[in-house]
């Protein structure tokens, strides 16, 4: 594997991207749609960001775009991981560790006291990373929202406990 490289989700073409590397990596690996969804939570970052509440970031491989994730502001206590991503060509070699990190870092450098997360049974490695990371499970739900039926899972880490 070549160079792996965390930056800040700030050049042209990083948002569409995002949603495009989002669209079509979920209806390959899982036949999801989910490219309405990803739009809104690409929407309401790119305003938010403008205002300095946001933030985000894209991993590359050999200067070529392989993952995101986003922090999103939700209350002065709470920021949602949002938008994790890792492109197949760049699993297994710490790129999805790297933006989680990320993530924890920015929400605890803002002064949030806790980090939450939404996802689906299916993805089992993100789960891995989100666990490693001292996430815990905080409620599962059986939604439609991407055509099939899933089985949402929330995800919570006490920013204050873990260190």
């Amino acid at each position: 594997m070549g160079e792996v490289t965390i930056r800040a989700m700030d050049r042209p073409g990083d948002l569409g991207w995002v949603l495009m590397a989002h669209g079509e990596r979920y209806a390959a690996e899982y036949g999801w749609d989910v490219e309405e969804v990803t739009s809104r939570i690409v929407a309401d970052h790119a305003a938010a960001r403008r205002h300095g509440r946001d933030a985000g970031w894209i991993a590359e491989l050999d200067g070529v775009r392989v993952g995101s994730v986003l922090c999103v502001h939700e209350d002065e206590c709470t920021a949602r991981l949002r938008l994790l991503l890792v492109d197949p060509a760049a699993r297994g070699h710490g790129v999805g560790r790297r933006l989680v990190t990320c993530c924890v870092d920015a929400a605890r450098a803002a002064g949030h006291e806790r980090l939450v997360l939404w996802t689906n049974e299916p993805l089992a490695a993100a789960r891995h990373l989100y666990l490693d990371a001292g996430f815990v499970l905080t409620g599962e739900e059986r939604h439609t929202e991407f055509g099939d039926e899933l089985h949402g899972q929330s995800y919570a880490l006490d920013l204050a406990a873990v260190r």
